[in-house]
């Protein structure tokens, strides 16, 4: 497909996109960029780990987006005594029969909230994160694929709450973004105020896309053109996660550990995906900046010196921003 037929194909597909944004708006207040992020993780077959206090319309988001798709929606929550097979099924012993069934668990739909994900143990996080990557489940001698699309948005607790398990790096590494979430504005509190201290029932999103349609802007974000300039600044700006002094002296000894392959790799895909929702057949630079912070933030290791110093991931990646050559 010529350039010139992939913009004609972005134009006619991309509508849905400013459908959901609106309709959605109908039930929250602020929250944009954690709506794109959602919006970019479904066109990028890739999951979001969101991190905030309580309260913060986690789940009214998830569940608003589920009902502009009509698709199904299951929300997890996650604790200390969760089991895994509470998460994917089990499978069950029929007496009468002499055999056994496969009772499929929650994870099976298209849209999951893992509300709290670090407040449950490692098993649990893994068989989560294992149907994430590999998209299927096992339950005795049978394979079972998770619906298409396919979208998990894992909530946690800031670190220094208790009763929480840090996840692990390599698990942190499988989530396209980590999304962290402030409170909202006065203004914006107020129109909360307004619309939700009711005891009506909340509005209910109304589906403005067909499943179909995401599934064809899937296929089309990975037709979007990525100059060689542009993915050359993708490896430059990882490789500086790695090497943090050769973009500024300041940095040395900040950084233990950089950003894996996969950031490159998501970095990549996650703009590709930007270019649609704004129309586009090709990446820009700016949308590897605006992309990056979130695709970044869980995956740089600070050193104990910056630790020490109280230096937030956030503010290297920042840095290293700043200090790569923008083509």
């Amino acid at each position: 497909m010529d350039s010139e037929q992939l913009q004609k194909e972005i134009t006619a597909l991309s509508n849905w996109i400013p459908a959901v944004k609106e309709e959605m708006g109908k039930v929250l207040v602020g929250q944009a960029q954690l709506v794109d992020r959602l919006i970019i993780g479904l066109l990028c077959k890739h999951h979001i780990l969101l991190e905030g206090v309580p309260g913060l319309a986690k789940t009214l988001t998830i569940n608003a987006l589920a009902g502009c798709l009509h698709v199904d929606f299951s929300r997890i929550q996650f604790t200390p005594d969760l089991l895994p097979s509470d998460l994917i099924g089990t499978m069950i012993y029929n007496p009468q029969e002499g055999n056994f069934s496969s009772k499929l668990g929650p994870v099976f739909s298209n849209i999951i909230l893992a509300d709290e994900i670090n407040r449950a143990p490692a098993k649990v996080q893994s068989a989560l994160l294992e149907a994430m990557q590999e998209r299927q489940v096992t339950l005795g001698e049978k394979t079972y694929k998770l619906p298409d699309p396919f979208l998990v948005l894992a909530t946690q607790n800031p670190i220094d709450q208790e009763g929480t398990y840090q996840l692990p790096e390599a698990q942190l590494d499988r989530f396209l973004f980590k999304v962290t979430l402030d409170y909202p504005t006065a203004e914006q509190e107020l129109v909360i105020l307004d619309r939700m201290a009711t005891s009506a029932p909340v509005y209910k999103t109304k589906q403005v896309a067909d499943p179909k349609s995401v599934i064809r802007s899937i296929e089309l974000v990975n037709q979007i053109y990525i100059d060689p300039a542009v993915r050359k600044y993708i490896v430059d700006i990882v490789q500086a996660t790695r090497q943090p002094e050769t973009i500024d002296p300041a940095l040395a000894n900040l950084v233990r550990a950089g950003a894996s392959p996969r950031a490159t790799i998501n970095m990549a895909l996650a703009a590709r995906a930007r270019a649609f929702t704004l129309g586009r057949a090709y990446v820009t630079p700016q949308d590897i900046k605006d992309l990056a912070p979130d695709i970044l933030r869980h995956r740089i290791l600070p050193s104990y010196e910056a630790e020490a110093e109280d230096i937030t991931t956030d503010a290297i990646v920042e840095k290293i921003l700043s200090g790569v050559v923008v083509p």
